[in-house]
């Protein structure tokens, strides 16, 4: 939900239905064969189903095998303080020996798949999965399956109708299949699709500098429309986007920064999908518009595929709508920690490529912190989707890498869930164990740049109808920070006695404490958003740079990130999963506790009708109510809380706690 084209990269799965159908299976019986569970997605149901899927399409997939020792527990090892181990990370060829599928296995299965009629293509160097591709049909007699179409929220998606097996003698490492069924296509930007570059967005006035520069009191629309108070008072016009100085001030590093604790010496990997064609340039012009270094040399790179600056559009790749998503991300590191090195790692489509992208940068160990702006609004997905995408995060935690997460930009996906999906959920991969999972916050800085308040980002809106805002305020919910209580992952132990057994077993619901999310947050709201800028297309037929403001779960997940750069330089170490010191920091100085306003709170704003210039008119002015959660299971409380966690990072006391 952000004010421009772009928000969180989130699955639309929770506002779908869905239907299959079938294609011949195998005839081989269930006796000889090894189920997989849960490779069937919970959005394939039967009374979705439009009709039987293409025998002779083409599908590609990867065999995904697991790892062959505990993994986990030293994962867990090095990352806790206090431990004999912490901190002792294994290098990527130490975790390769330990654990990686042998070559023998590995073999097993490209002889398997090759018989099975599928071209068989790459296996990375940690043996994690085989790659293979063929046609539907091969694909239904080689796992014992059929195969179904179902309607999925506009869409037509293919997926397995009984869960997928293995013939007999094939390695028990096979863990699961990433690619069969359709899942991906659900993982996608909510901008519209566009011509190259990303469509433009311009902020309309009035805007304020700083939050409360200009108010409704005083302040008209461009139309001289005075808006009426509400909560019985004025209220600020919505800030123009915070820039870097701003944002440094009022979380507390800007002096260290200009001490010289700008992230030299860090490395932060950013993976998205496709790649911006004018990211080094956007970024550079960035830079030099608010006094930030170029960047330099070797300090940023991009690993992408070939061809993917190019991909044409087409309904169901956008990547013209990620290029802003890499804007983001990058902008606010370098915003953050501007001395750090910058790796992106850019999937060349925003399917199931995704996590091959992460173990690429896992395996060849390109960053010590890992920052990413993408999720399932769901994390009932099948088996294939989420266990070979936690062991990859296992491995990342064994070699000191330190994986962050956007919690999601619509709050518990309550708000226009399907009967499909339970209605309140944490986002996948945010509710991985293994994952750092940022929230988000509304955040106030003022004319100093000082930190005046920070509350939960959850976002009521009402509009100007008649001379009265509709509905009353704080009116329709309209976005927020993801967080929520799994139904999948029981409590890691560095949650255990910080968060509430109320959140943890999300008040009786829960059998046991569960994994909660999100950890830590930072700025979210796109109401009290970040000013980015980016080559944009404008409805004239120019291409050309242009800032505005932005926000989301994807600009607090950066940020957090960045930050951690910077005490990891001051503390002269990798963290490496940083949640067990992270929680060890819980309710000190090291945090803000983001806590509800002490009474409502709100701003205004104005859109251009045609996103750019005042040609088509302005939108009718809207009320942003800050911290809106009534109709959320989720809430911003004292203490831990499931939109902003432990809280954001509170300056030289957050960089000196981490290097303790």
């Amino acid at each position: 939900m952000r004010t421009p084209a772009f928000r969180l990269l989130t699955l639309a799965a929770t506002a779908v239905t869905t239907a299959g159908l079938l294609i011949g299976a195998s005839a081989a019986s269930a006796s000889d064969r090894t189920p997989l569970p849960g490779s069937v997605p919970a959005w394939a149901k039967s009374s979705a189903r439009t009709g039987e899927a293409n025998a002779t399409d083409n599908v590609a997939f990867r065999v995904y095998l697991g790892w062959t020792g505990d993994a986990a527990a030293v994962a867990s090892r090095v990352s806790t303080p206090g431990s004999a181990d912490y901190g002792r990370f294994l290098t990527a060829a130490q975790f390769r020996q330990r654990f990686a599928p042998s070559p023998s296995d590995v073999s097993s299965v490209q002889q398997w798949l090759r018989k099975a009629g599928f071209d068989v293509g790459y296996t990375p160097g940690n043996r994690r999965f085989v790659q293979a591709e063929g046609t539907v049909a091969q694909a239904a007699a080689a796992f014992g399956t059929t195969f179904g179409e179902f309607a999925v929220g506009g869409k037509t998606l293919r997926a397995p109708e009984k869960d997928l097996s293995l013939p007999a003698g094939l390695p028990a490492s096979v863990s699961a299949v990433v690619g069969l069924d359709e899942s991906f296509a659900l993982l996608q930007p909510s901008s519209a699709p566009a011509a190259t570059p990303s469509p433009a967005f311009v902020n309309a006035p009035p805007c304020s500098a700083y939050y409360g520069e200009k108010t409704t009191a005083t302040t008209l629309t461009p139309d001289g429309v005075k808006v009426p108070d509400a909560y019985g008072h004025p209220n600020p016009w919505a800030p123009c986007g915070y820039t870097p100085s701003q944002l440094r001030s009022a979380y507390g590093v800007q002096q260290a920064i200009a001490g010289g604790t700008d992230g030299t010496g860090q490395t932060v990997a950013i993976i998205d999908a496709y790649a911006s064609p004018t990211i080094v340039s956007d970024v550079n012009t960035y830079s030099r518009l608010h006094g930030l270094p170029q960047l330099s040399g070797n300090q940023f790179r991009q690993v992408v595929p070939p061809g993917v600056y190019n991909r044409p559009q087409n309904p169901k790749q956008d990547p013209q709508g990620w290029y802003g998503e890499e804007t983001l991300d990058v902008e606010a590191v370098h915003s953050i920690a501007p001395g750090a090195n910058i790796v992106y790692v850019g999937a060349p489509n925003n399917y199931q490529d995704l996590d091959a992208a992460m173990n690429h940068v896992v395996d060849q160990h390109l960053a010590s912190i890992v920052t990413n702006s993408y999720g399932f609004s769901t994390e009932l997905l099948p088996t294939g989707y989420v266990k070979p995408f936690n062991d990859t995060l296992i491995e990342a935690a064994a070699t000191g890498i330190g994986v962050y997460f956007s919690s999601g930009d619509n709050a518990d996906e309550t708000d226009g869930v399907a009967a499909n999906f339970p209605k309140a959920t944490p986002d996948w991969p945010a509710v991985s164990p293994w994952v750092t999972a940022v929230g988000g916050t509304s955040l106030g800085v003022g004319a100093g740049g000082e930190y005046l308040f920070e509350t939960g980002w959850e976002t009521g809106r009402s509009t100007l109808t008649n001379g009265a805002w509709v509905p009353t305020p704080p009116g329709e919910f309209f976005g927020g920070a993801g967080g929520g209580t799994s139904r999948l992952f029981a409590q890691p132990a560095y949650q255990a006695g910080v968060v509430p057994s109320s959140i943890a077993t999300a008040n009786g619901a829960r059998p046991q404490p569960m994994r909660a999310v999100p950890d830590v947050a930072a700025l979210a709201d796109p109401n009290t958003g970040f000013l980015v800028g980016q080559t944009q297309a404008f409805p004239d037929g120019t291409a050309k740079y242009s800032e505005y403001r932005i926000g989301g779960t994807s600009l607090a997940s950066p940020l957090f990130a960045a930050f951690v750069a910077l005490a990891q330089q001051q503390a002269g170490r990798e963290f490496g999963f940083a949640n067990p010191l992270l929680y060890a920091k819980a309710g000190t100085s090291a945090f803000h506790d983001v806590r509800q306003p002490p009474s409502p709170m709100a701003v205004a704003r104005v859109n251009y009708n045609n996103s750019v210039d005042a040609s088509a008119g302005y939108s009718a002015a809207s009320l942003r109510s800050l911290d809106a959660d009534a109709v959320l299971t989720i809430h911003v409380r004292n203490g831990y809380d499931d939109v902003t966690g432990i809280g954001s990072p509170n300056g030289p006391a957050f960089l000196t706690a981490l290097g303790q």
